[in-house]
């Protein structure tokens, strides 16, 4: 492999990007796009869950309860109802998402020390929404339960759990999307930019002028490889800051390690676009066939969104084909926990396998024969 031919095929590679601005807006302005849309547009947080409140008792202790579940900051829009048909429509149109019906009873039951119960009525339209509004207001009327039974000196927690939330504090979703983003939107975006390379030669019939010349494939394709690689670690830094500027994601670990997993994951990823670009011939075809083998795979099977251990088995012996699953624990365990190579390393030597195959089977599928 001879050196100056390697960095006039990658110079001749950086021209032609440098004359299509397509495969500049996709290099630069689509990744970050991406980053600010889905940040905003994926979240697991719910808030602002509109409520409904039939309070039958009208007492000190019943408005007592109410406030709980305002000052929450997880509910809004209390509605109070004036009768018990007013919950099935008020449900029924969406206009609340819970409703809390405290009985009549219910300060006599708290007064005489005995078990006060409340209904708690749940649209299961949305069954992850209802799911985390039950938990949500099962703990506020817990809270309320053993703060009145402790006013009223009866009752007093032999143990009290006092709990610390590492590496995500706020429990904020975005920690955990934004890392997981990264890792999708680079597999895309790598694989769609070297799709197009080995294909456009082809359609601008320059391929018989590369023919042509003494050039290895071998050094075709790292001459190929090396200005996209340079801009697939811009896109990332420029990811990472996004993150952390915007989101407020934290970056707690090694830069060093981060830097290296992402150019084997980025070698491995262009390596199969190339491989694609090689094998379809078409700038069209390749564009879809690298969003059919990317876009899914790396946005359902790599954890990004489900965790892979509810999976069906087959379905999670699919996931360690996807080289997006490796990445994600990557990302988050760099950024959120600050781990090293003592725990990434399995993943290390994924990226590792993952480069070497994309590689190979870029510079195998790459023929300068025409014909």
């Amino acid at each position: 492999m001879s050196i100056p031919r390697l960095w006039a095929m990658a110079r001749k590679e950086t021209i032609q990007l440098r004359r299509d601005p397509r495969s500049l807006g996709l290099a630069f302005v689509l990744p970050a796009f991406m980053l600010l849309f889905f940040g905003y547009a994926i979240t697991f947080d719910v808030r602002n869950i509109r409520l409904a409140v039939l309070d039958e008792s009208r007492t000190p202790e019943s408005r007592e309860l109410i406030a709980a579940f305002e000052g929450s900051g997880y509910f809004s829009a209390v509605t109070h109802l004036d009768r018990a048909a007013d919950a099935d429509r008020y449900l029924g149109e969406g206009r609340a998402r819970i409703v809390v019906v405290i009985p009549a009873e219910f300060h006599r039951d708290l007064a005489a020390g005995r078990r006060a119960p409340l209904q708690i009525l749940l649209d299961g339209g949305d069954a992850n929404t209802a799911t985390i509004a039950q938990n949500y207001a099962e703990a506020i009327v817990t809270r309320y339960a053993v703060q009145a039974l402790g006013v009223a000196g009866r009752f007093q927690l032999p143990v009290v759990a006092e709990t610390r939330v590492w590496y995500n504090e706020t429990l904020e979703s975005r920690n955990m999307i934004v890392p997981g983003l990264v890792a999708v939107i680079m597999s895309i975006i790598a694989a769609l930019l070297t799709a197009l390379t080995i294909a456009r030669e082809w359609e601008r019939g320059t391929m018989e002028q590369l023919a042509a010349t003494p050039v290895h494939r071998l050094e075709v394709v790292l001459g190929k490889l090396i200005p996209y690689v340079a801009i697939g670690l811009i896109d990332v830094v420029v990811a990472l800051g996004v993150g952390n500027v915007i989101f407020g994601v934290p970056f707690r670990g090694n830069a060093l390690l981060l830097g290296v997993l992402t150019l084997l994951f980025l070698v491995g990823a262009l390596g199969l676009g190339i491989f694609i670009s090689a094998a379809v011939k078409s700038q069209m075809l390749a564009t879809q066939v690298a969003m059919l083998v990317t876009y899914m795979p790396a946005l359902l099977l790599s954890g990004f969104i489900f965790t892979i251990a509810t999976m069906p088995l087959p379905l999670r012996a699919i996931t360690y084909i996807v080289p997006a699953r490796y990445y994600v624990t990557v990302t988050r365990g760099i950024l959120l926990k600050g781990v090293g190579p003592d725990v990434l390393w399995p993943q290390a030597l994924a990226m590792v396998v993952f480069a070497m195959v994309g590689l190979g089977l870029a510079i195998r599928m790459f023929k300068k024969e025409i014909g």
